[in-house]
């Protein structure tokens, strides 16, 4: 991924003109020096709740100083506020979420599209990726979404199909690559695609991780969450949701490997 040469100051004509960085990192933004700031903040809105998605906000909070957190959307309520508080504990005077615009269940998403953010996070099991990506571009927004992009085929076309538009659209799209952003591996591809080992004819990638969260017992679950949520809350263990560990964590494998190859697919 090559930098990206900064022309103007206004943050939102950087946004744009950023272009749709499909293959850039777990929204740990590259560090980029504005001129003088907007005077209105850049609001941004989450959907996800869990930890990568309450992770993913409170970098999005540090890396400008003129953000602010506008909009929530899960599944469940208790992840909401769990996320909200966890959130508000660590950038409390740029969390402006207030309880109109905290929404819950499977169409909150368009309700945090439709909430006048700048830029959508959608940090969501996998399964609802290619969704929530096709909304939120048809909707205009700048996007961080994280990997896996889709858990079968056509979820995948889906997401390349609204990557495109974006494209078209001139908005940005940043995926949760996040080794792309590690400065000593960006080095060590640098030196890889500078023939320091010579031509590259095969690459051979591992993946050392830990056991996939169990299922909980069935009398943990409450009487009234729906099957719907009660395996989204357990989205690890149902291959339409999360897809399996192989999509879930390897994919970050796959991607160095389409980066040791220069982001060409084999012949």
């Amino acid at each position: 991924m090559k930098d990206i040469e900064i022309k103007k100051t206004n943050r939102r004509s950087f946004i744009k003109a950023s272009g749709t960085a499909v293959a850039a990192g777990g929204l740990a933004f590259p560090s980029v020096t504005f001129g003088k700031p907007d005077s209105r903040k850049l609001k941004i809105g989450f959907i996800g709740c869990g930890g990568r998605g309450t992770g993913a906000a409170t970098q999005a909070l540090t890396a400008d100083s003129n953000v602010e957190l506008w909009a929530m959307g899960d599944v469940s309520q208790d992840r909401l506020d769990r996320s909200l508080k966890s959130v508000k504990g660590s950038h409390g005077n740029k969390v402006n979420v207030e309880e109109k615009r905290q929404f819950v269940g499977l169409d909150s998403y368009s309700k945090v599209l439709d909430s006048g953010i700048d830029l959508a996070i959608l940090t969501t099991p996998p399964g609802f990726r290619p969704q929530h990506f096709k909304a939120a571009v048809d909707a205009g927004m700048h996007v961080f979404l994280e990997k896996p992009m889709a858990t079968d085929a056509p979820g995948l076309r889906s997401v390349m199909e609204s990557a495109e538009l974006a494209k078209k659209k001139g908005l940005s799209v940043v995926a949760g690559f996040c080794w792309r952003y590690h400065e000593a591996r960006r080095e060590f591809y640098k030196r890889i695609h500078d023939g320091e080992i010579g031509y590259l004819l095969s690459v051979y990638a591992t993946y050392y991780t830990g056991p996939v969260k169990p299922m909980p017992a069935d009398s943990s679950r409450k009487k009234e969450w729906s099957d719907i949520e009660w395996q989204v809350r357990n989205w690890y263990n149902f291959a339409w949701c999360g897809g399996d560990g192989l999509i879930e964590q390897a994919v970050h494998s796959v991607d160095k490997v389409g980066w040791a190859m220069k982001d060409k697919p084999p012949l």
